[in-house]
């Protein structure tokens, strides 16, 4: 064989194991079906020995089965190497027992891990060198993406792949939990009972659309679902891109003070409480921030982020807070594109943020909603109920989602039809697209002053 490199000694490596496979599956072709999910070519790290399996590997995939004669035809045909039929016969002459293929193949993922991991630190200390003007928010999200692409890629691929009997297992514990009504039987409640009727909690995983032209009170209702998520002890994470945090945090306040209002108790204004409280209305102001000091919210305010850094800082996040059970981000169109868009059709570039999006909500195992905006379309039309087509930048947004949700008022757009027919405040919340469950449309009543919602319509539906 060719001359190891004499950097073999310093670095994660077993070249003994990489033999024992090649020659295990030389001789015993047929354990190929054992390891092909969980040995890929870079698992190698002697490149005679990865051009072997990547012959291998194209065999297999073409045909579904490899022969000693197909290897070596094929090696000789490409000449990938020298003298294949001397290097296949020492591969064979190297193994003792065919039970020695298991434990190989652990030893050569566990190498082929940590040299991952090695190269990216590698990777991230020349990032920091030739740092050329990047800014540290920046480096800091590049560098954590490289050290977690190097571990994410340990895990075992084996695991996707479950038979019937096992998936139906699933289904059936979740059927009986929800049979029983326990707790998490269904996805994420928000607690307006008409929106969890049709959704029956947004599921984990699954990546929620909530649009809408400007005022119609999307990030207002974002809030009032992430605050009533967070009053079950759930720690949700909010993206504001457009919002700083105290804006978000006096909107919050602002919303907690409508139900001493609605029960006939003196209210706190929007007005008076950005201007001066009396002593009474300060003692239940003290009274809220007390009740909301304890809800498990982390707000990152910071505009211009790239998909990449809403990954790491989610990411982040969820290490901390594993039980993590809500992200929202605030608005998709504030997202910055990455560098390397310049010049791509823009449809293109947004559909595929969403679709990172979406990889991200499977990643964490949490539903993500994605406030977006909707084109000027609507207000050219008679009817200016939201459709899917006014999903701005449209492209692949309706095509990556697992909810689309639109909000809609009449009161914004014919005032006075609106106080006649007594509908001011009304909201419709139109489900234009669910994977999971049915589409329509349900009410909600939109208290503005105090950026509340309120479910007033679900008695008599």
């Amino acid at each position: 064989m060719s001359s190891i490199p004499k950097s073999l000694s310093t670095l994660p490596v077993d070249i003994e194991a990489e033999k024992r496979v090649l020659g295990i599956l030389i001789k015993y072709p047929q354990e190929i079906d054992n390891v092909v999910e969980r040995l890929r070519p870079e698992h190698f790290y002697y490149p005679e020995h990865r051009k072997i399996y990547e012959t291998v590997w194209s065999l297999y995939t073409e045909s579904g089965r490899i022969s000693y004669t197909q290897i070596y035809n094929q090696l000789r045909k490409t000449k990938a190497i020298a003298n294949p039929a001397e290097v296949l016969m020492g591969l064979t002459e190297s193994i003792v027992a065919i039970s020695e293929l298991e434990p190989s193949v652990d030893v050569m993922r566990l190498k082929a891990g940590l040299r991952r991991i090695l190269e990216a630190a590698w990777e991230v200390e020349n990032l920091v060198i030739n740092e050329e003007g990047q800014d540290l928010a920046e480096i800091q999200a590049l560098a954590q993406e490289l050290i977690f692409a190097a571990t994410e890629t340990h895990l075992d691929s084996a695991s996707d792949v479950k038979s019937l009997l096992e998936v139906l297992s699933k289904c059936y514990i979740r059927l009986m939990e929800r049979r029983q009504g326990l707790e998490g039987a269904h996805g994420l409640t928000v607690q307006f009972p008409c929106v969890d009727a049709m959704t029956t909690g947004f599921k984990k995983k699954d990546l929620i659309i909530l649009a809408a032209r400007p005022s119609m009170g999307k990030t207002a209702f974002a809030l009032n679902m992430v605050v009533n998520v967070a009053k079950r002890s759930v720690p949700v994470l909010i993206f504001s891109l457009e919002m700083d945090d105290e804006q978000i945090g006096d909107r919050i306040v602002l919303s907690e003070f409508f139900p001493y209002k609605e029960k006939g108790d003196f209210e706190i204004t929007a007005l008076e409480y950005q201007t001066r409280l009396s002593d009474e209305q300060m003692a239940r102001a003290q009274s809220v921030f007390d009740d909301l000091y304890r809800l498990p919210i982390t707000i990152v305010d910071r505009r211009g982020l790239t998909v990449t850094e809403i990954r790491a800082l989610a990411r982040k996040v969820k290490a901390s807070q594993p039980d993590l059970g809500l992200i929202v981000i605030d608005y998709l169109q504030l997202i910055k594109p990455p560098s390397h868009s310049a010049g791509r059709n823009w449809a293109l570039v947004v559909g595929e943020m969403v679709r990172e999006l979406r990889d991200l909500a499977g990643e964490l195992d949490v539903p993500i909603i994605l406030i977006s905006q909707l084109n000027r379309g609507v207000e050219s039309r008679t009817d200016k109920h939201p459709l899917m087509s006014d999903l701005r930048d449209s492209g692949n947004i309706e095509e990556f989602a697992d909810v689309v949700m639109f909000l809609y008022r009449h009161d914004y757009y014919y005032p006075e039809q609106a106080e006649s027919e007594g509908t001011e405040g009304e909201v419709e919340v139109i489900f234009a697209k669910q994977r999971k469950g049915p589409t329509g449309t349900v009410k909600l009543r939109f208290i503005k002053e105090y950026t509340r919602f309120i479910d007033e319509y679900t008695e008599g539906q």
